[in-house]
């Protein structure tokens, strides 16, 4: 009760929202509801209200599967993490992203979309059939209703300690917007949203990186600050990863590399339908695969306004941040609040209604992506085929229009369950390696191996989940465990998740194919369009050459590279 009360108390307010503050902020909440009304006429079938009726162009497929991945716990959390860890933070939008997400685009792409199925749990009932395809799905609304709660206290805490606002108005008021827009015009009304959003978020969020460079004196004076007032640690990207010793989130390159890299990553761009169901939405195969492409490359410019305000306010703010769990109880500002505190610090009247806006629709971006997938995931491999399998297409939209403010209210009360967490990402890393890594391991085992079968494919999930998360809970009864976990005494929180989701992964992997091996696979007829090999892959047609997903995939790889060295 002692950390509910002192998150609950009166906050100090940092700023004042003037006339036309205010007038931006209500202007945001009028446009987004107008666009939830303007789209409910074309929410009216199955196919309309749960994938927007699969027209989206690459742009906005792209920029939506960006945006809704781009929430107010990417700015808030990352943030907290740059502050908490460094440059190393950075690791989640570079080697963390950029190499699943072309994977997604040209490897996994076209098997989701020419199956046509509606979620990732849709693909597993094709592949594995129905007891995968359940699991999955259960695990998967599981995680997105605790997901979407991260995104309401995220906002919640902005709003309390920029604006003062009482944390309860907080949640309620954005929560319930999200929930009227989804519900009236569904997965169209979140997508065009997000794209929305995401131009607001690039518009308010740029301001904290432009004047924080200027009040350091450059990213070269930055880095001379960060050192003083932290260590030289805090501002390499590779360099420091040798050992678990060598750098402030005491991890190594393997964790980054396999833990994070190639399995947690891969699992999330490429089998968390939060980001998935918007590429499904797209028009063709060419748009479906440019999509992610698209995304990876803008992906690639977010820690600027990310990482970048986090390196800042460990070289310019007086204060001293702590953890989210000692915050609480002590009233001290925590890891979380860096970028309220910067925007707080540079933003006067008009600038901070545009910042507060990027926030709110960053809040939003993040909580309608949630929701949306919980719904479809919801009625479609939950409630339909375990509960009213014969209910006409009118009946499904409905129950996916009442699943909406359902899972709203759910996520409501999963908000507090943040506080138990050092920082926001610790909380969103440890859900990432119960349920992302191992459902990847059965995705990319399905879609890659034609002998994995249908007991290989449940039974491996299930061991990978439940590994997990009793490693989780073995360190939590005994800290001490974490040096077998992560296989250093040195190790500390983000580097747990990381060997978490591998150990999860390889153990997913190792009880299919053992199950595999001992149990009858499908025939190789049932798997035509669902495995590679026996699959005619569809091209993306006669188009130029500098217009070929390929293509676009090479210069993106280039660059990502390119980066990487520049701040080894």
């Amino acid at each position: 009760m002692t950390q509910l009360t002192a998150v609950l108390a009166v906050p100090t307010q940092l700023v004042h929202l003037s006339s036309i503050d205010i007038a931006i902020v209500v202007f945001y909440f009028a446009l987004v509801l107008s666009i939830g009304w303007y789209l409910k006429g074309r929410a009216n079938t199955g196919e309309d209200f749960f994938m927007a009726g699969r027209e989206m162009t690459a742009w906005v497929a792209g920029l939506s599967f960006l945006s809704a991945n781009l929430g107010a716990l990417e700015l808030m959390g990352w943030a907290g993490s740059a502050y908490q860890y460094g440059i190393l933070a950075t690791h989640w939008y570079w080697i963390g992203a950029i190499p699943a997400m072309l994977f997604l685009a040209l490897v996994m792409m076209p098997f989701y979309y020419i199956s046509k199925t509606h979620s990732v749990p849709g693909y597993l009932k094709l592949r594995f059939g129905e007891p995968s395809r359940a699991l999955s799905a259960v695990s998967f609304a599981f995680m997105t209703v605790l997901m979407s709660g991260v995104n309401m206290f995220a906002m919640a805490k902005v709003m309390q300690i920029v604006l003062g606002w009482d944390i309860h108005f907080s949640i309620w008021v954005s929560s319930l917007t999200v929930a009227i827009y989804v519900t009236l015009g569904g997965l169209r009304s979140a997508i065009f949203n997000e794209v929305l959003q995401f131009f607001l978020i690039w518009a308010g969020a740029l301001l904290i990186p432009i004047l924080g460079l200027y009040e350091a004196g450059g990213w070269t004076h930055l880095k001379v600050l960060i050192a003083q007032r932290a260590s030289e640690q805090y501002v390499h990207l590779w360099s420091t990863l040798g050992s678990f010793s060598n750098n402030p989130m005491g991890i190594n390159w393997v964790g980054i590399v396999f833990g994070l890299a190639a399995v947690i990553s891969m699992g999330y761009w490429t089998t968390d339908f939060l980001v998935v169901q918007r590429i499904l939405a797209a028009k063709d195969i060419r748009s479906a695969e440019m999509a992610p492409i698209i995304g990876a490359g803008f992906k690639m410019l977010v820690p600027i306004i990310v990482i970048l305000p986090g390196l800042l306010g460990l070289a310019v703010l007086p204060e001293k941040l702590v953890p989210e769990s000692i915050a609480s109880v002590t009233g001290a500002h925590s890891y979380n609040d860096v970028l309220p505190l910067m925007l707080a610090r540079y933003c006067g009247p008009g600038l901070l209604g545009l910042g507060v806006t990027a926030l709110i629709a960053g809040f939003m971006s993040g909580m309608a992506g949630n929701v949306s997938a919980f719904t479809t995931v919801w009625t479609y491999d939950i409630y339909r085929p375990l509960i009213h399998r014969n209910g006409s297409d009118h009946h499904y939209v409905n129950m996916g229009r009442w699943t909406t403010v359902i899972g709203v209210l759910i996520s409501v009360g999963t908000a507090y369950l943040v506080m138990q967490f050092a920082s926001i990402m610790d909380y969103v890393q440890a859900l990432f390696s119960f349920f992302i890594a191992p459902l990847f391991g059965t995705v990319v085992l399905g879609m890659l191996w034609k002998r994995a079968s249908a007991a290989g494919g449940f039974w491996g999930l299930l061991c990978g989940t439940l590994c997990s998360v009793g490693m989780w809970t073995w360190v939590k009864v005994d800290p001490s465990a974490l040096r077998y976990v992560a296989m250093s005494p040195h190790a500390k929180g983000l580097a747990q998740d990381m060997y978490q989701a591998l150990w999860s992964f390889i153990m997913c992997v190792v009880v299919t194919v053992v199950v595999s091996l001992a149990t009858k696979p499908m025939a190789e007829v049932e798997l035509n369009g669902l495995v590679y090999g026996l699959t005619q892959v569809p091209a993306v047609g006669q188009v130029p050459w500098y217009e070929k997903p390929v293509f676009w995939a090479a210069v993106v790889g280039v660059v990502f590279v390119a980066l990487n060295i520049i701040f080894w």
